[in-house]
């Protein structure tokens, strides 16, 4: 099982990736003031840094979601009812 969810997240991660890359290379009338200058053509925009972002939080939840979980034990030394 542990198998199929990182397998699961390997493939959301690189759609969520490739859409981010889109999103920051791609030119749009609202990108917002450049924050960042890289070259005389190109810089780092105020909306990029909102992508950036996105993409940080949905790739730290995606880790969250494969991570191995382990059945919680209670007090007594035994597993819990719980699932």
């Amino acid at each position: 099982m542990l198998v199929f969810r990182v397998l699961c997240a390997a493939v959301a991660s690189a759609v969520l990736s490739g859409f981010a890359f889109l999103l920051v290379t791609g030119q749009y009338t609202n990108d917002g003031p450049v924050v960042l200058h890289l070259s005389a053509t190109h810089g780092l925009h105020l909306g990029d840094l909102f992508v950036v972002t996105g993409w940080a939080v949905a790739m730290a939840m995606l880790a969250v979601l494969a991570w191995p979980h382990r059945r919680p034990v209670s007090r007594a030394g035994r597993p819990g009812p719980w699932r």
